[in-house]
């Protein structure tokens, strides 16, 4: 795909702006607010172009839509280009989520009763519920891909720890590929990949697990953790959760199940990508260390979780004509989805157990899921209703 050189940079970055306040909700309906800007209006890539853009992205580790968006900025402008494509993205949610991780402390300063944020838990369960029905609904396509959706959901509803999710999801795209029976599914390209941004990658994720062993640091800790799950995770912001809710919540409650689900649900009602979710989840999780480091804790998190994708995307783009010549990384896909589909509908199982199944949260759970099925209420209103009934009732 050749650049673009006749189109100005504040244009393409004003579009950009667009998507970020226009999108709510995961990859999926970002896709709609992508096609719809930037083929249909403005016509910077074919419909053909954005499809394969995002099935690069797909078997890519990092958050698939903000990988899509960062690779029509390098489209159209190159590496600068596509790097303040990103920013303009990104940063207005992250800013938001980074100031609503003080929302707990606020409340208890203001002795106002956090019980008024519950309804906002089962709600998101809604959210999750309604990603793996449309996500699985979209990948099952045969009996194969459904025994790997019910292998993923199975696996990681019995074993929780962060190796488990990156491992069924390799198993998922090797299963379809060794069903496939397909010759040469590793032929040969010719690829001349910029190996710097490759390079950068690794040496990042060893050097920030090294450093943790030798300095103890919330901030470089955040770092290193968020940097993993942007590395260990293919597809959107409901595929991360598990990671996170796992770590986080499970295994070193940093914070509590409702705190969790509270900020999930919350950034489903605000523009962006879900990503933006680890600044609040960091935020959170320096809380105890005061108020500076609580802030550097949200943007060490943030920046954490979108490095390694970024960094893929620049070393994977510029080969990616010839890269998808391979018939390995097509046909893995449909594996690699129907089983990430399966993370995803686990983590509501899980999620919603740890809420409880009180009649609230059950009435809830229902009222959110035909709403997004019906699509008659935007997100935000209904993140916006679930916070005013749960204070009113």
């Amino acid at each position: 795909m050749e650049q673009k050189h006749n189109v100005k940079w504040s244009t393409f970055l004003k579009d950009v702006l667009i998507c970020s306040l226009g999108a709510y909700g995961g990859p999926e309906a970002h896709y709609g607010v992508f096609t719809d800007q930037m083929v249909v209006k403005k016509k910077y890539l074919t419909e053909d172009e954005m499809v394969e853009l995002i099935a690069l992205t797909g078997v890519l580790p990092g958050p698939s839509s903000t990988q899509t968006i960062t690779s029509i900025g390098y489209k159209i402008g190159g590496p600068k280009l596509a790097f303040l494509t990103l920013m303009v993205w990104a940063l207005p949610a992250i800013i938001i989520m980074t100031i609503l991780s003080f929302l707990y402390f606020f409340m208890r300063e203001n002795n106002l009763d956090a019980d008024g944020l519950r309804l906002i838990g089962p709600m998101a369960v809604g959210f999750i519920t309604v990603a793996a029905y449309r996500i699985g609904r979209k990948v099952i396509k045969s009996k194969l891909t459904l025994l790997l959706f019910l292998f993923g959901a199975v696996t990681t509803f019995f074993f929780r720890s962060a190796w488990v999710f990156p491992l069924v999801l390799v198993l998922g795209g090797l299963v379809v590929m060794i069903a496939s029976k397909e010759k040469e599914l590793w032929n040969h390209v010719k690829l001349n990949p910029p190996w710097k941004y490759l390079i950068a990658f690794v040496a990042i994720a060893l050097g920030s697990i090294l450093i943790n062993l030798v300095v103890t640091s919330r901030v470089l800790y955040l770092f290193e953790s968020f940097y993993r799950y942007g590395y260990l995770v293919i597809g959107g912001g409901q595929v991360v959760i598990p990671y996170m809710y796992s770590d986080l919540v499970e295994i070193h409650q940093y914070m509590t199940s409702a705190q969790f689900l509270t900020g999930f649900g919350i950034v489903q009602g605000i523009p962006g990508p879900m990503f933006s979710f680890s600044a609040y989840a960091g935020g959170l999780t320096a809380q105890t260390e005061g108020s500076f480091i609580q802030v550097l804790g949200a943007l060490a998190s943030a920046i954490g979780i979108f490095l390694p994708g970024t960094l893929l995307i620049f070393f994977v783009y510029p080969v990616w004509e010839n890269l998808k010549k391979i018939k390995g990384i097509k046909i893995s896909l449909s594996g690699i989805t129907a089983v990430a589909a399966g993370l995803i509908t686990t983590a509501a199982i899980v999620l919603m157990n740890s809420n409880g199944f009180s009649l609230e949260n059950v009435v809830v759970l229902l009222v959110t899921i035909v709403l997004l099925l019906t699509k008659k209420i935007p997100a935000p209103i209904i993140v916006a209703l679930a916070i005013i009934i749960g204070f009113i009732i």
